[in-house]
């Protein structure tokens, strides 16, 4: 029992970004006001589950001729859940490592295809440029969340390179 507590509070440290650095007094007080992390877990859950059944259905929607439901219900998803990480570590820390050096062409492209997918299907009417910005947000999306992965994104260059010599 007290080692499955002491994993626990390791998990949690390690998500809460607590693992390896002091925390300062301002940390410290802004961590004694928040959600316990059984409560953060079960948001983190939800809205990820939301953001995979908003893409889905979004997805679905690709077939219907109208492709303003589509974009919107796929960049909703998205969002939610990139959202849904905000519950595991804190927004402001969340955003702190979204414009990271290392992944922050990663951050402003997925921004930028999750504004220009909007704009695409709701306001300029092209559906062929909402699809390609949605192919775009997939693919930054992507980059972005293997950033998040040790030599993830070294992988994937090399399986990619290989594939193409």
């Amino acid at each position: 029992m007290a080692a499955r507590d002491g994993a626990m509070e390791k998990l949690r440290r390690v998500l809460s970004g607590q693992d390896d650095e002091e925390q300062g007094l301002m940390t410290q007080v802004l961590d004694s006001s928040t959600l316990s992390f059984s409560t953060r877990l079960k948001c983190f859950a939800i809205c990820f589950v939301a953001g995979i059944f908003f893409s889905i259905l979004g997805t679905g929607l690709l077939w219907l001729p109208n492709i303003k439901l589509f974009a919107v219900f796929y960049t909703l998803g998205n969002l939610s859940a990139l959202a849904s990480t905000c519950f595991l570590m804190g927004p402001v820390k969340q955003l702190k490592k979204m414009f990271e050096t290392t992944r922050l062409l990663a951050t402003v492209i997925m921004l930028l295809c999750l504004v220009f997918t909007l704009c695409a299907a709701l306001w300029w009417y092209k559906k062929g440029l909402a699809l390609l910005f949605c192919i775009l947000q997939f693919l930054s999306m992507t980059w972005y969340s293997l950033s998040y992965i040790p030599y993830a994104r070294d992988a994937v260059l090399k399986c990619c390179s290989s594939l193409l010599s």
